[in-house]
């Protein structure tokens, strides 16, 4: 729509202009290029942009401005012009409608679509995270040993338990920002083997949270992309996220150290520590992997992180 409006507008202006009956204004000859202008940018997003609702709301603001100056236009003429201007007003009125419904249903999509489980999560304080890891093993063999949640607190280290209460339900602890620990219940809403696992928190977890991991063969057929996106809620919201932060719980890291270590959990068999991490699992004792290096003169005085 906005392609073709946009084309019409900047190829035939004076038929637009005749048309929707504003072709005797001076102000019209300069207004019909530049919405043609403006619809051929929304035609323009709408088609390369992955973030679809927030260029279907353009339109929408779009439709309000016309709306706007077309009321004005019939303000000021009669007769055929006034009513060739009402029936042009109410086709944008159709139309704003289309334009509307569009921009909130692209937005809900968005909102739900990077991962099946994060519905239902608060709206204040969330986060989401996304990483990425390649790993020398076939997808059946990294799905299985995912699929055992007693794996996981072997290489996401703020776990300090995960423990099957069911078949797709779950018994999780972990521990958080200045000494405390979390527990909720989990459920397996979504899978398919050697594939996919989705999962959310259940009842009133103190922490509500979700997430899917999907295992992708990677090129060459003897290696697996393992593809993680997570959500949460932060408590304290935006103040939450900063403290915890600059405690050095950055959620962003822990995610990227957490696949760093499943890798090496699957390639080696052990979770390897440089001399840079060398006081194990405890996430608030154990600095962000990095290449092997010696810890600093300030570092090594200041032992373990508390």
């Amino acid at each position: 729509m906005s392609l073709g409006l946009g084309v019409a507008q900047l190829a035939a202006p004076d038929t637009v202009r005749r048309i929707s009956g504003v072709d005797d204004s001076s102000a019209s000859r300069t207004v019909v290029p530049l919405v043609g202008a403006r619809e051929l940018v929304h035609a323009a997003g709408l088609l390369t942009s992955r973030r679809k609702g927030i260029w279907a709301w353009t339109r929408v603001m779009g439709d309000a401005m016309d709306l706007a100056s077309l009321g004005v236009a019939i303000a000021h003429r009669g007769g055929r012009r006034r009513r060739r201007l009402v029936g042009v007003t109410a086709a944008i009125v159709g139309i704003t409608v289309v334009d509307l419904l569009t921009a909130v249903q692209a937005t809900r999509v968005r909102r739900i679509s990077s991962a099946p489980a994060v519905r239902g999560l608060r709206e204040g304080g969330s986060m989401e995270l996304t990483a990425t890891t390649t790993i020398r093993k076939p997808p059946l063999e990294v799905y299985a040993f995912w699929r055992d949640l007693d794996n996981l607190p072997t290489f996401m280290a703020h776990l300090e338990e995960v423990r099957a209460t069911g078949d797709r339900t779950s018994h999780w602890s972990a521990s958080a920002p200045f000494g405390k620990n979390v527990e909720w219940d989990a459920e397996i809403i979504d899978e398919a083997t050697g594939e996919r696992i989705a999962w959310r928190s259940t009842g009133n977890a103190a922490v509500p949270n979700a997430g899917t991991v999907r295992f992708v063969p990677a090129p060459g057929g003897v290696s697996t992309e393992v593809h993680v996106v997570m959500s949460y809620d932060v408590p304290g919201g935006a103040v939450g996220k900063a403290v915890a932060r600059y405690f050095g719980e950055e959620p962003h890291q822990q995610l990227d150290d957490d696949l760093r270590r499943l890798k090496q959990a699957l390639e080696t068999g052990q979770v390897v520590r440089s001399e840079g991490a060398p006081w194990g699992k405890r996430a608030r004792k154990e600095f962000p992997q990095r290449p092997a290096q010696p810890l600093s003169d300030s570092e090594l005085s200041k032992g373990p992180q508390a």
